[in-house]
């Protein structure tokens, strides 16, 4: 069983950054894709970042070149760091990783609110 426990959302300016951070507990063996995903205003569920095991990345049309995705095995930290922050990037971010291939295991935080005022 694998753990996921987001950190570092909170409020912030328009054209400001944050970055979210999330511990990985448990039995972690690679190969591994982690991702984030995120709930924002009108919208359902969406991804808006994932890593896969061999590194290569892939964003969402609305974060990219302002998102990045990132993680330090030797931590079993996962992170996003969201730069030039927009009101439409409020809402809940969730930390997710499965083990690879897929085969329908799925790991999910519970979350975290990030908030963008203008």
């Amino acid at each position: 069983q694998v753990q996921l426990v987001e950190s570092g959302g909170g409020l912030v300016q328009v054209g400001g950054s944050l970055r979210l951070s999330c511990a990985a507990s448990g039995n972690i063996v690679r190969p591994y894709t982690i991702g984030w995903y995120r709930r924002v205003s009108g919208k359902g569920r969406e991804m808006a970042a994932y890593m896969e095991d061999d590194g290569s990345t892939m964003f969402s049309y609305d974060v990219e070149g302002r998102f990045f995705i990132s993680r330090d095995d030797a931590k079993k930290m996962i992170y996003l760091q969201m730069n030039n922050l927009k009101t439409e990037d409020t809402g809940e971010y969730f930390c997710y990783a499965h083990p690879q291939p897929y085969h329908g295991v799925e790991y999910w935080g519970r979350g975290i609110q990030v908030t963008v005022s203008s």
